[in-house]
């Protein structure tokens, strides 16, 4: 009796951790998507959410050219600041931050460690530096300026510049695509993993998981890939039969659809205060 008493005893702590485990994943995949659709839709807000689509779309044009006219890090590092300042004041949010601060510098480092391996000298790495500040400051003002503006004012904004209207469809459609693709992701792993063997424990390290959740993304690429294009499809047929391409071409068509847009005091403030800041610091700095 005692022995048939302890066997569940001993094995709820198991079972416990284990459930712990599969609601801490659905946690951070749950969490994944709802930092996609924040990101997607601009529900943080930030100083450029208010601001007209326009006035947004210019002043990303001046800061992310601004960099490539100097090689002077002083500059440069500048302007890095200012960006960051930017993307950090528009909410761009952790995971995008999370993944801005991981690929930079591992890059850089990979890149650094590679020149001195080789012999490299001290330009070199002044090179380094000047790459990574003008990449780092045009990535984070596109995550300040695009985070700050849902589809629908991207292309109003794209269309009132007189960019082509597939351009703007083309903007439109990636943004709401990307929480299809990670939902997609999920139900093909889900698939998989329900169908394939079970594991046979993490392994040392954990190369047992990692080699399986590897094998497992490989495999859901090709399925990701033909789900994805026949959206796609589907998408593309259903907008040009509700006459898409027509109603954009259109002057009246335009005209209604552009007629929310307002350029206020605040709009011109912004960019002309841009404008200053980059004229100051190539003077002073």
């Amino acid at each position: 009796m005692s022995a048939a008493t302890s066997t569940p005893a001993e094995t709820r702590p198991a079972q416990h951790r284990a459930r712990r485990r599969t609601g801490w994943d659905r946690t951070s995949v749950e969490w994944v998507k709802l930092e996609l659709m924040r990101v997607a839709y601009a529900t943080r807000g930030g100083f450029l959410a208010r601001r007209d689509p326009r006035a947004v779309v210019l002043w990303y044009a001046v800061c992310a050219l601004a960099p490539w006219f100097t090689y002077d890090l002083r500059v440069l590092g500048a302007f890095f600041g200012l960006a960051l300042g930017a993307a950090l004041a528009a909410r761009i949010g952790p995971l995008l931050l999370g993944l801005f601060v991981l690929s930079t510098v591992g890059q850089v480092g990979y890149l650094l460690v590679l020149v001195l391996v080789l012999g490299g000298d001290l330009g070199s790495v002044t090179g380094l530096a000047q790459a990574y500040f003008k990449l780092s400051t045009v990535s984070l003002v596109s995550m300040a300026a695009f985070v700050s503006l849902d589809p629908e004012k991207i292309t109003d904004a794209l269309l009132a510049l007189r960019a082509p209207a597939i351009l703007g469809f083309a903007v439109s459609y990636g943004y709401r695509m990307v929480p299809v693709l990670v939902d997609e992701f999920q139900t093909i792993v889900d698939g998989h993993r329900m169908r394939g063997a079970p594991s046979r424990g993490a392994g040392f390290l954990g190369w047992r998981a990692l080699t399986r959740a590897g094998r497992i993304a490989v495999q859901a690429f090709y399925p990701l890939i033909l789900n994805t294009a026949k959206r796609t499809r589907t998408t593309v047929e259903a907008l040009e039969t509700r006459g898409f391409t027509a109603a954009t071409a259109a002057g009246d068509g335009r005209r209604l659809r552009l007629a929310h847009l307002r350029w206020t005091g605040g709009d011109a403030l912004l960019l002309g205060a841009t404008v200053a800041v980059v004229v100051a610091v190539y003077a002073f700095a």
